[in-house]
């Protein structure tokens, strides 16, 4: 007996109907089509084939945008800090152009072209993009599937067997330039007294918010590290250090010292009802703890005044006094002519500070907090490049000078 054919429909394609069970009692089909009998049939048969894998056929049409924004919030449900969910917030926009496509669909090929294009160049920052973003961004993509695997609506992770390109760069750990420290130094503003103590104690933001009088012993000359911030929510929660080798003791250099001296003295006079251990060393203009927006907002001010005292020289008071820092697209708006300094650059800066004065590694580790002395010695062995390829040009510059070179070339 011939095989039936199913009848076509008006728009020309064949349907095939595909048993799945029963659910609540009713029986359920999926519907595949194709242009011919034998491609129906086999879009069935892959239908088929799925469902006893044990795989959930009926959520085929499930967009990787609705997984990550499943994702996301299982990440919010386990209460993690704004800083993290900020974290998986930036990654899953980068990711975003694989949102439109039905998540079962989606190839390792696809992944890597967005880790190839960023390993590039960022199309926000026009520079490529670091090794360690590309590998949390690949790592986000993993969970996202995972998610997926785990829901049955895949068999296997896409995002498992992306390549990070070899030639992709380190992330960028910038410090100050001495020019840049010195505006550090020079520029009284609210924020100043949090970068100096970033700049040359290496407190990370959330443990200087959360940094009293009561911490600081200027005779000693040392910070106690022992609590930090984390925002939640964008509000501060004050935890302990999340790891023991955060819990330290700062050295702090007799410049610290010097400047903290006259704040700590005012602060004590201004606030001589709140005791050492409740007075926030930095703290809002009303005198709290900085939230999110708070600290943003003090930051925007702050560089602010660094961009137009020496980025603008100071020729554009009546644009200043607008206290907005931008990229000059926006009207009333400064463009930044100086580079954009953050609280991690400030502190990578102290751990330059101690690479420079000689200051072993191991107790560069203790004082900059790092549970992991890998982490210290990655500084380190990237400063090392740096510095001993600096050095290594002043033998160049030695064996055959630039007025050598002019000289000869005059002759030639």
């Amino acid at each position: 007996m011939p095989k039936k054919h199913n009848v076509r429909r008006k728009d020309n394609r064949i349907p095939v109907q595909v048993y799945l069970g029963k659910v609540d009692g009713k029986r359920q089909y999926k519907t595949v089509y194709g242009c011919t009998q034998k491609e129906a049939d086999e879009k069935a048969l892959q239908i088929k084939l799925a469902l006893k894998k044990g795989l959930d056929v009926t959520a085929e049409r499930d967009t990787f945008g609705q997984w990550a924004e499943r994702f996301r919030a299982s990440k919010a449900a386990d209460g993690l800090s704004t800083s993290q969910m900020n974290s998986y917030k930036n990654y899953c926009s980068i990711l975003s152009p694989l949102d439109s496509l039905p998540v079962a669909k989606i190839r390792t090929g696809d992944i890597q072209d967005i880790i190839n294009d960023l390993a590039e160049s960022n199309p926000h920052t026009g520079r490529p993009t670091g090794k360690k973003t590309l590998i949390a961004l690949k790592g986000t993509a993993e969970q996202i599937f995972g998610m997926a695997i785990d829901a049955r609506v895949l068999e296997y992770n896409p995002a498992a067997v992306v390549r990070i390109p070899r030639n992709a760069p380190q992330n960028c750990r910038r410090a100050l330039t001495n020019t840049e420290q010195q505006w550090i130094i020079d520029t009284p503003h609210r924020a100043q007294r949090a970068a100096m103590i970033m700049m040359y104690a290496g407190l990370r933001r959330g443990e200087l918010i959360a940094l009293t009088w009561n911490d600081v012993d200027l005779k000693k000359k040392t910070i106690r590290v022992n609590k930090a911030v984390e925002m939640i929510g964008g509000k501060p929660h004050v935890k302990p250090p999340k790891t023991q080798a955060g819990n330290r003791t700062v050295d702090i250099p007799q410049r610290l010292v010097d400047f903290l001296i006259p704040l700590q003295k005012a602060d004590f006079a201004k606030f001589s009802d709140v005791r050492p251990i409740n007075l926030l060393v930095c703290r809002t203009a009303n005198g709290k703890m900085f939230t999110n927006q708070a600290w943003r907002t003090m930051w925007r001010s702050y560089l602010t005044d660094l961009n137009v005292k020496y980025g603008f020289q100071g020729k554009v008071k009546k644009l200043a006094a607008n206290k907005k820092v931008g990229n000059g697209k926006k009207q009333g708006r400064l463009p930044m002519l100086i580079p954009n300094i953050t609280p991690h650059w400030l502190r990578h800066t102290f751990a330059t500070l101690l690479y420079l004065a000689g200051v072993d590694v191991l107790t560069a580790r203790d004082q900059l907090g790092h549970a992991d002395i890998k982490t210290t010695l990655s500084i380190y062995t990237h400063l090392d490049k740096i510095y001993k390829r600096k050095s290594m040009n002043r033998l160049d510059d030695y064996l055959d000078p630039k007025e050598d070179k002019k000289g000869s070339s005059n002759h030639s």
